[in-house]
């Protein structure tokens, strides 16, 4: 790519922070880069013609995790460390919310719900189990019991008879949250050049050497936020998960409000504009969902939309309107990685599905990497 003498001087010269995605977190570290350095040049570059991982995909749930994933991952996380991850989630969505309004996000609290088919009355009764232990372990974050019983008000079927009932859980539109976070961030100076991807980088002396599909650029420090893509920029401690989605056309008389939850949170629903919007399946076939490919498959598809027929909306016709994925970042920790990785290039990835109560103090804590 040729660039002018005034594309590069306005646009590539003289940078002092380059972040490498323009998701949550990568539009959150330039907001805090900003107000560390007022006059700092700041630049984002994004791969995609809009955030291209999960920002813009995700499901809109503004939740901390269903009954059966705290049980789960108190498998393999101590309790303080459960304990740990679910505030650090609550204090996420709250500076969201803060950042940006309630409006602007179309923040809703209008509860969670975690349904469990037939099959899976052995989970049901472990989870009924031990509610009140969890309650107990989480009182110090909510000042009250967090999960409770509700009977099955919505009509579902195939499932238990009751709900597991979460009233502190919320939800989003996460089109508006991303659109709100661009335009401050275009308010507050900062750079955000689209269809750039980032090939290669090296640090030499006190400047990073970047070079990308469409031109090279040197900047004074590199920041990676690509979360689901880490790998592909060397962070092989992150695996790329990508999460199938799809939408119905508007629906009658729909009455289901709030969010669900099914089979330990890999499978979720909700109901935005009239319709249901349905993602979920991974675990139907980890290996294949091991992906960057923005794609969908027959098995999770058709699986979603079983789910559709025999459980959410059971006599209920339906079409589906559309259908997408999104990438996350996982790895055997839930714990985000935000840590320096050299003198002059730093990285926030690996938000385990959690990238909208995450996001936004991942990428302030790794702007925060920065010393002022």
């Amino acid at each position: 790519m040729n660039l002018s003498y005034w594309e590069y001087t306005s646009w590539l010269s003289n940078i002092d922070y380059t972040i490498v995605g323009s998701g949550i977190v990568g539009l959150n570290c330039a907001l805090r880069l900003r107000e560390k350095f007022p006059g700092a040049r700041i630049l984002i570059l994004e791969k995609g013609m809009l955030p291209q991982g999960a920002s813009t995909k995700n499901a809109g749930f503004a939740c901390f995790g269903s009954l059966s994933e705290i049980l789960d991952d108190l498998h393999s996380h101590s309790e303080e460390e459960v304990v740990s991850l679910i505030k650090q989630r609550i204090d996420g969505l709250n500076l969201l919310r803060t950042t940006l309004g309630d409006d602007a996000i179309d923040y809703q609290e209008l509860g969670g719900y975690e349904l469990f088919t037939k099959e899976d009355e052995t989970l049901y009764e472990h989870c009924l189990q031990h509610i009140d232990r969890i309650n107990e372990l989480l009182y110090p974050i909510f000042k009250a019991p967090v999960y409770s019983t509700k009977d099955n008000v919505f009509g579902f079927d195939h499932i238990q008879d009751r709900y597991i009932y979460n009233a502190f859980e919320g939800q989003i539109d996460t089109g508006a949250m991303m659109e709100s976070l661009l335009q401050l961030a275009i308010q507050k100076g900062i750079k955000i050049m689209n269809g750039v991807t980032v090939d290669a980088f090296e640090e030499k002396g006190n400047m990073v050497m970047i070079s990308t599909n469409r031109f090279s650029l040197e900047s004074k420090q590199l920041l990676i936020a690509t979360n689901g893509f880490a790998s592909q920029l060397g962070l092989q401690e992150v695996k790329p998960a990508r999460a199938q989605v799809l939408i119905t056309k508007p629906i009658p008389d729909l009455n289901i409000k709030g969010t669900f939850h099914l089979d330990k949170g890999y499978y979720y629903f909700r109901n935005i504009d009239n319709r249901i919007l349905f993602g979920g399946g991974r675990n139907l076939d980890f290996a294949t969902e091991e992906t960057t490919d923005l794609g969908q498959t027959a098995l999770v598809q058709n699986e979603l939309e079983r789910l559709l027929k025999d459980v959410i909306l059971p006599g209920i016709p339906f079409e589906i309107d559309r259908r997408w994925s999104g990438i996350m970042g996982v790895g055997t920790q839930k714990k985000p990685i935000v840590k320096k990785l050299s003198h002059s290039i730093h990285a926030g990835v690996r938000l385990g599905g959690m990238g909208v109560a995450i996001g936004s103090q991942v990428g302030r804590d790794l702007a925060d990497l920065i010393e002022g």
